[in-house]
């Protein structure tokens, strides 16, 4: 059934877009877990497909869920998250040095192939 559903409408049943390709593998052993961070909210649909497509990448990082958080902790991470997008919007994903805005697989590539 889902075969079907993925050739008429090109996406999975968790909406991400249809593939049959495998998961692109990175060479885990350049990136160590204080490399990657993301910055996301725990209701956030694009912050859940970007922590899944990292997964599915095989790299390891650390996620920091931001309306989870209370107080000094709070305001902390937000002024952390300013540093690196002043809009303050989520997913914010901290790749070594490279920062993206949003769930964009194709600027996650790129930043994980870099080294």
């Amino acid at each position: 059934m889902f075969k079907s559903l993925k050739k008429m409408f090109g996406k999975n049943p968790d909406g991400m877009p249809a593939t049959d390709a495998p998961a692109k593998q990175f060479d885990m052993e350049a990136f160590h877990m204080n490399d990657i961070k993301v910055y996301a909210l725990s209701t956030c649909i694009h912050c859940r497909n970007a922590k899944k497509y990292l997964d599915e990448c095989g790299v390891k990082y650390e996620c920091v869920h931001v309306d989870q958080l209370t107080g000094d902790e709070r305001k902390q991470i937000v002024n952390e998250v300013k540093e690196y997008n002043p809009a303050v919007s989520f997913p914010t994903i901290v790749i070594k040095d490279k920062v993206i805005v949003g769930f964009h697989k194709d600027q996650i590539d790129a930043a994980l192939k870099e080294d």
